[in-house]
Formats: structure tokens, C-alpha cells, sequence
């Protein structure tokens, strides 16, 4: 089973990818900015409770991202920017890699970032975040998921083996199926064009991702 650092546990991602972590059996650090104040609220405890381990970190300090990523075999970014500067995507991505780059290179963990669709094909070909009616701070968020993106891209995965999970266009709360389809940059949408998948069910992908290491270098995605 895999040691995992998990950053954003507190978050709707970062929760679900750590009840189905740890639901496999796998050993999962969360890693919060404070650790005190994990009892302030249902979910916050919760993850308290379900975490093999809590440990103070941020993962905008590379220091501290490689004191969490030492001696762990993944390292999840599940960090949003919630209702701040979206730009805190590219700096988190930026230094979770250099973070990681000051470990030795057989020490260093996998990467895996919770990525967005707005960089996404849709099948008539624009890119997501090119569609009509988009709200601007939507956009954004969705082109500093681009941003964190592309700079991902220019890590040699020899250097640093990363993935990136970019969801369906819609993703919320919902059941956990265990069913979902893949693809790499096109936006997997159902013969109506919709493009969904429940929070549960990306954990579900992401956490698949983690055992079998599908995507080295690669932003994939998924859908129903």
C-alpha cells in the first residue's frame, strides 16, 4: 500500500480522495496549514479521525512540501484557491515541484495535482473555458488551473513523475459508482454533450491513478 502526502484534505476533493485512500488501505498523511483548528467544524474532524497522520504544512513553501514528501511514495495536491486569488494554482504547482526537486532524485515521490476542464476539447472542438456564457471569475479559475497546466508540462517526468486528474465539466457532490471513462486533453461528454462526474467517482479515478500509475507526464481526465 502506498504512503500518501495529501494536501487540501480539508477541501471537497481533497476529503473524498482521502476516505477512498484510506478505505484501500493505503496510508494517508493530510497535510494542513493548521492542525489546531481541524476540530472547528464536522468535516474538518472528520478528516482528523480518517488521516493516518496529521502534519502542519503548506503547500506554497517548498521547504515544507518536501518535509511532507519525504519518505511518502505520492504526494497529492488537492490545494483550491476557494474564494481567493486563482493564481495561488500556478504558485502551489511551482512549489510543489521545487519542493520536491530538493529531495534526493531516488527519494522523490509522485505527483499528482488535481487539475481543471476549462484546457479541456469539447467535441465541437473549442476548448471549454472558449465557451459562451462562461462567468469571468469562472474563467479565471479555469485558465490559472491552464497556467498550473502548463507549467507541469515542462517537468521532465524523469525529474519529477507527475499526473494531473482535470474533471468533467460539471463535477459535484454525489454517488460514488466506481464507473467513469477516461481520456487525455478531450472532454468526455455522454451523446447529449453533457460532461459529468461526481466528486466521489474522481476520487475513485484518482485514487485508481495512484495504484497503477497510468498517466506519467500526462493530464488525463474523466467523465461517465
Amino acid at each position: 500500500m502506498a504512503k500518501i502526502a495529501l494536501f487540501g484534505a480539508t477541501g471537497t476533493i481533497g476529503t473524498r480522495v482521502l476516505h477512498e485512500a484510506v478505505g484501500r488501505g493505503h496510508r494517508v498523511t493530510a497535510v494542513v496549514r493548521d492542525p489546531a483548528r481541524l476540530g472547528d467544524s464536522a468535516d474538518s474532524a472528520d478528516v482528523a479521525d480518517s488521516a493516518d497522520e496529521v502534519l502542519q504544512g503548506d503547500v506554497l513553501d517548498p521547504h515544507s512540501v518536501a518535509e511532507a514528501a519525504a519518505g511518502r511514495d505520492v504526494v497529492v495536491s488537492a490545494v483550491g484557491p476557494g474564494s481567493g486569488d486563482p493564481g495561488v494554482l500556478v504558485a502551489a504547482a511551482k512549489s510543489l515541484i521545487g519542493g520536491i526537486c530538493t529531495l534526493d532524485q531516488d527519494a522523490r515521490p509522485r505527483v499528482l495535482v488535481v487539475g481543471g476542464a476549462g484546457s479541456l476539447r469539447t467535441p465541437a472542438g473549442p476548448l471549454v473555458w472558449d465557451a459562451a456564457g462562461v462567468p469571468e471569475p469562472v474563467r479565471a479559475l479555469m485558465h490559472a488551473h491552464g497556467e498550473a497546466l502548463d507549467f507541469l508540462r515542462t517537468v521532465p517526468v524523469e525529474e519529477v513523475r507527475w499526473s494531473c486528474l482535470s474533471p468533467a465539466a460539471d463535477m459535484a457532490p454525489g454517488e460514488r459508482t466506481g464507473a467513469y471513462r477516461l481520456a487525455l486533453d478531450d472532454l468526455v461528454a455522454d451523446e447529449g454533450g453533457g460532461s459529468r462526474i461526481s466528486a466521489e467517482d474522481y476520487a475513485v479515478a484518482l485514487v485508481d491513478e495512484i495504484e497503477r500509475d497510468a498517466h506519467p507526464g500526462k493530464r488525463f481526465t474523466i467523465g461517465y
